[in-house]
């Protein structure tokens, strides 16, 4: 496995300020925030946002889909658990293994349909050419699980990155970037090194920045009080449009 399991940090963090532009719409019975450029260039590229486990409605992670869309992108973002997302800063006696395991659990039999079913109605409803999956925490596996041949995604980005396992990393078949913290149970450095060794191994264009002064989860939950958290966030956002502007568009 080239990250652990999810823990309890990738349920805590911080609220950010800011009111969301796009739309909550579905596809089929899934719940998805959209959002598109004011002005969208001719053929603009698509983004897949997977989630961490506090879910597609949390304002952090729209106003993350929101800058993606004042950069070109159109934007998706479904809810990958059914209605059941974790509660942000949840209840120190909260079961997260029981609520990924279940019943009904959120395991890859379940969550996988949903990235599937994203990704059809992106590449044959909406004519996405060219498409990107980006994916914070939980979201990672399934960024990196659709970059395998026949996935559908053509470019992967992912931060903070939880459930990957090798087998898995190895299968990728396009760019992959990663953005990590220097605070991290779930991808420490054993993990991320591991991770750099069969990315190195391969024949696949791949970057892996390493940000100081961060924890888990600072892609979407960072303390924008702390000035290293904030400088971090903004810096793995640009990490992911830059990587996007030249593997995507």
């Amino acid at each position: 496995m080239t990250s652990h399991q999810p823990a309890q940090c990738c349920t805590i963090g911080v609220k950010h300020e800011g009111t969301p532009i796009g739309e909550v719409k579905s596809i089929g019975e899934t719940s998805t925030y959209f959002v598109s450029p004011n002005s969208p260039k001719p053929n603009a590229p698509t983004i897949l946002i997977l989630t961490d486990v506090i879910g597609h409605l949390f304002v952090n992670a729209q106003l993350v889909a929101d800058q993606f869309a004042a950069n070109g992108y159109h934007v998706c973002m479904p809810d990958l658990f059914h209605g059941d997302p974790i509660p942000l800063n949840r209840p120190k006696d909260f079961d997260l293994m029981a609520w990924l395991k279940g019943p009904p659990g959120h395991m890859p039999d379940r969550v996988e349909p949903v990235v599937k079913e994203a990704i059809s109605y992106l590449k044959n409803e909406k004519k996405a050419a060219k498409l990107g999956a980006v994916g914070y925490c939980f979201g990672a596996k399934y960024a990196i699980r659709s970059l395998a041949e026949g996935g559908g995604v053509d470019v992967g980005y992912v931060a903070h990155p939880s459930f990957v396992e090798a087998e898995e990393l190895k299968s990728i078949k396009g760019p992959l970037s990663i953005a990590a913290a220097e605070t991290d149970e779930i991808f420490p450095a054993p993990k991320r090194h591991e991770s750099e060794e069969i990315l190195a191994s391969m024949d696949v264009p791949y970057q892996i920045n390493l940000y100081s002064g961060c924890q888990h989860g600072f892609g979407v939950r960072a303390d924008v009080s702390s000035p290293q958290a904030k400088f971090a966030k903004e810096q793995a956002f640009l990490q992911a449009v830059t990587w996007f502007d030249e593997h995507l568009k």
